[in-house]
């Protein structure tokens, strides 16, 4: 009798567990009269549950969740005129970003460390700017909505994730999560692709509905080669780790191959190339001057130049030495052409709006009419949407002038002068590793802005913005700036 007693359940477990049934059948019964009228979305109530619990409870846990998610993210159009939103990922983002605010308006305070880093002062800036010109944009509830994007986007992957990679661990659970999740994907894609045989036009969207086109695609493989070749030959991982990157290193090289991406293939090149120069300590000078002729020489040049290319006819093709041969023929491939087609509509926008400019946004709504005649190509639209300016650069100059421009600029060779910098004084072989990675990742995106733009999506956005929030956070908390206690280090977000 005794040792029945001691398995004997007290009232208040037996309370809770009836509890536990009451709620699990009053969900199966609210869900099946759901189902009954056509109604499906019942069944994410317990995951809407849990999200919430990880939200109040383990706010660090549920950024990784959302980096995991990003990949495999599906856009679905909420509102006319093409605009969507990412599932599930955005709304997650919009409420980490409230759980932010709240967090702040009750603790009144943020890391002054992080708020005083030159990035974080250009970022600010970057975003107050944006605000500014979302206030005289030509479409209000388009800028709105990118100003919120960007919003949502920044304050978790940037300013949370400082705080996320204050345990160093963390920066590998983010990148990795990321990779694996991008993996995935690729795998998806691949088997897909080899379904048409590899050929190169249903290599522009066999990675739908996780990708919108090839373009994004391959930018987003570029970014994560440096990190998974970190990885692979990273010797501060062991022998599993690194066995699981090599893998992860082939599948992307792999992908980027028959991605017929021809700027990710690009950025690839001229990221492999600084890493060479990293590796041979070859002093910044040495590039810089010879980078400044080069340029000083093209616009000597430029009209024998732009001859030459002219003459070049090389359409873009699934044979790989003709598809690298297209990437500089501006006369008759129509990819190439329309690319100048819209950067010809965006300079003649900033043109007509030099301060302001159209809105953030905008500029797939508005440069119909600054196309001209002589300049459109086969794939072009008399409504002018097709897509958007097709540069980092030059799209921002056209939405949020010449300070968009600017301010963004300032980001880059901010987020590039702190990575290599702090990457030459590391001591930590891990963190050297990490920071050169994310370091030439940006660099990878950097370079393919010049020929297009995809910030205004979380797919690139998160990696994005969190890798420079690794280079911040390392610099301010790992670069031995300033030592932290095991405590502060092991310090989760929502302590």
């Amino acid at each position: 009798m005794p040792e029945l007693n001691k398995n004997k359940i007290k009232f208040p477990e037996l309370f809770k567990i009836k509890w536990v049934y009451i709620l699990s059948v009053l969900f199966i019964l609210i869900n099946a009269a759901l189902i009954v009228k056509d109604y499906y979305w019942g069944i994410l109530i317990p995951f809407a549950i849990l999200a919430a619990l990880l939200f109040i409870f383990s706010l660090d846990k549920m950024l990784l969740i959302i980096t995991f998610l990003t990949p495999l993210a599906i856009n679905v159009n909420v509102l006319e005129g093409g605009m969507g939103v990412s599932i599930p990922t955005e709304p997650l983002m919009f409420v980490a970003m409230l759980v932010f605010f709240l967090k702040l308006l009750f603790e009144g305070h943020f890391d002054r460390k992080i708020t005083r880093h030159i990035v974080t002062i250009f970022i600010i800036i970057n975003l107050s700017w944006i605000t500014v010109t979302t206030c005289t944009s030509e479409l209000l509830v388009v800028s709105l909505k990118f100003l919120m994007a960007r919003l949502w986007f920044v304050i978790p992957f940037y300013f949370m994730a400082t705080q996320l990679f204050r345990d160093k661990k963390n920066i590998g659970r983010f990148l990795w999560a990321y990779t694996i999740s991008l993996i995935i994907v690729v795998i998806y894609t691949t088997i897909h692709h080899s379904m048409w045989g590899f050929a190169e036009k249903p290599g522009n969207w066999v990675m739908q509905p996780f990708y919108n086109d090839h373009t994004a695609y391959g930018a987003i493989i570029a970014f994560f080669v440096p990190i998974a070749a970190l990885f692979a030959f990273g010797k501060a991982y062991s022998k599993t780790a690194r066995l699981v990157g090599l893998v992860a290193l082939f599948i992307l090289i792999i992908a980027l191959f028959i991605s017929y991406s021809r700027a990710a293939w690009l950025s690839v090149v001229a990221v492999f190339g600084i890493y060479m120069l990293i590796r041979l300590k070859i002093k910044f000078r040495w590039i810089l001057i010879p980078t400044l002729v080069l340029f000083g020489l093209f616009f000597a040049f430029q009209d024998q130049i732009m001859y030459k290319l002219e003459k070049n006819n090389q359409d873009s093709s699934s044979n790989f030495v003709e598809h690298i041969q297209s990437i500089s023929n501006i006369s008759t491939d129509a990819s190439n052409l329309e690319r100048i087609n819209r950067w010809a509509c965006a300079l003649r926008m900033f043109e007509a709006r030099p301060v302001f400019g159209w809105g953030p946004g905008t500029y797939q709504f508005e440069y119909a009419p600054f196309q001209r005649y002589r300049e459109r190509t086969i794939i072009s639209t008399n409504a002018g949407d097709g897509g958007n300016a097709h540069s980092e650069y030059i799209g921002p100059l056209a939405e949020e002038g010449v300070l968009g421009l600017l301010s963004f600029l300032a980001i880059a060779i901010a987020a590039l002068f702190y990575g290599f910098k702090v990457y030459s004084r590391l001591e930590d072989k891990e963190l050297k590793g990490l920071c050169l990675a994310v370091t030439l990742s940006l660099t990878t995106y950097f370079v393919h802005g010049f020929l297009n733009n995809f910030l205004d999506t979380d797919k690139l956005a998160v990696p994005f913005w969190g890798s420079i929030a690794i280079i911040v956070a390392i610099d301010v908390y790992h670069s031995g700036r300033k030592s932290l206690t095991d405590e502060t280090q092991n310090e989760e977000i929502e302590e």
